[in-house]
């Protein structure tokens, strides 16, 4: 039988953040995948990004997920790109804002980062059922 611990405050709030932003369904079904191997990763990310980093209170939710998706797309991380736009519905983050993340890691991490992460964020909205085609904001 496995002892269960007691969880920190940052435990909890990371858990509390870490649903409002990725939504129940995915949190359980990470939740549910945990094996022995993994279960420490998975309260470090709980307590450290979502209980510290996503729970501060100086930057919004949206504000953190434009950045966060610019950083995974500079870094190529293209399974959590996909997974933080479906995320921006829950932060506030518009299609408009993701966009302008998008330019600045053109800029800033290369046109090929940016190209690359372009085709996540638009394939992932295409299966939302969100058509690119009737955004406003161009130019």
């Amino acid at each position: 039988m496995k002892k269960v611990l007691e969880k920190s405050e940052h435990y909890k709030t990371g858990m509390s953040t870490r649903r409002s932003v990725l939504g129940d369904e995915h949190v359980d079904r990470a939740l549910g995948n945990i094996t022995e191997f993994d279960a420490t990763f998975q309260e470090f990310i709980t307590e450290g990004a979502w209980g510290s980093v996503w729970s501060s209170e100086h930057w919004s939710k949206r504000e953190r997920s434009m950045v966060t998706i610019a950083l995974l797309a500079a870094l190529g991380h293209d399974e959590e790109v996909a997974m933080h736009v479906r995320a921006s519905v829950n932060t506030g983050a518009t299609i408009e804002d993701i966009r302008e993340a998008m330019m600045h890691v053109a800029v800033y991490a290369g046109v090929p980062a940016a190209n690359s992460a372009i085709k996540i964020v638009k394939k992932t909205y295409g299966e939302m059922g969100i058509d690119l085609n009737k955004v406003g904001g161009t130019k």
